[in-house]
């Protein structure tokens, strides 16, 4: 089994992890479960150091019923653009309450940017990577400024640009957990029938993959669950899964 190049407990606040390093526990953590992933993670050296990140979407209850089971004050970040349908908002506030976590922070986008860069909150329309970029890459940039690990609920089956992601990986020199990353659509159903979880309620309607309200629409039979996002765009990620360099600027 490969050792990490670094131990995870010389951490310090600021951490800059490698590629490399981060390579060395995806190999080292290959054989282990998500559970057991999420355990060694959360409760190891990186505890009171990691945050799991939510967008309460169609799949994120069995995450965070996993993260839950291992410790209930992880932080749950949850970036609320001021664009989220209010099924999610409810969704979100529904879930939380009953996984019994003690930790959920919403970031909003700066209302000051907002002025600047979408004083009629129609940018969405016209630049949608700027809109991403101003009302969730930047929020999470301050959400996740404590912490030196997070906890991202990414499936490889979603997408075509989403087959290939490892367990463990770094963005921004913090420590990237994708427990799911090779969990089907299958497993992930049996797992919410196994546990009695809820639905996001717009699931039922053909909405496989939520986002913002204007730039999500249902999935067509046979379609990747992602492909109701941005539809008619050439953009199928939001912007927090594209790996930044560290103190990167936005640009809108």
């Amino acid at each position: 089994m490969a050792e990490p190049a670094r131990q995870l407990d010389t951490i310090d606040v600021a951490p800059s992890f490698t590629a490399e390093e981060a390579a060395a526990l995806d190999a080292r953590y290959a054989d282990a479960t998500a559970p057991e992933l999420l355990a060694e993670m959360i409760g190891g050296p990186l505890k009171g150091r990691i945050a799991a990140v939510s967008s309460f979407g169609a799949e994120s209850a069995v995450l965070l019923h996993m993260v839950a089971a291992v410790d209930r004050d992880v932080p749950v970040i949850f970036t609320n653009t001021q664009k989220m349908f209010g099924e999610t908002l409810a969704y979100r506030d529904e879930l939380a309450e009953r996984l019994g976590f003690t930790d959920l922070r919403v970031f909003r986008p700066d209302p000051r940017l907002l002025r600047l860069k979408d004083e009629k909150g129609l940018r969405w329309s016209y630049d949608p990577d700027g809109c991403c970029e101003l009302r969730k890459v930047e929020p999470l940039r301050r959400a996740l400024q404590p912490f030196a690990g997070w906890i991202s609920g990414r499936k490889g089956f979603q997408a075509s640009t989403r087959r290939a992601i490892p367990r463990v990986e770094v963005d921004d020199g913090r420590l990237k957990i994708n427990p799911l990353a090779d969990w089907s659509k299958e497993r992930l159903d049996a797992y919410f029938i196994e546990h009695d979880l809820p639905h996001h309620p717009l699931e039922a309607q053909g909405y496989l993959s939520i986002g913002c309200a204007p730039c999500t629409s249902k999935v067509r039979p046979g379609e990747d669950p992602r492909a109701g996002r941005w539809r008619g765009w050439d953009k199928v990620e939001c912007g927090i899964h594209v790996a930044g360099k560290p103190g990167e600027e936005p640009a809108f």
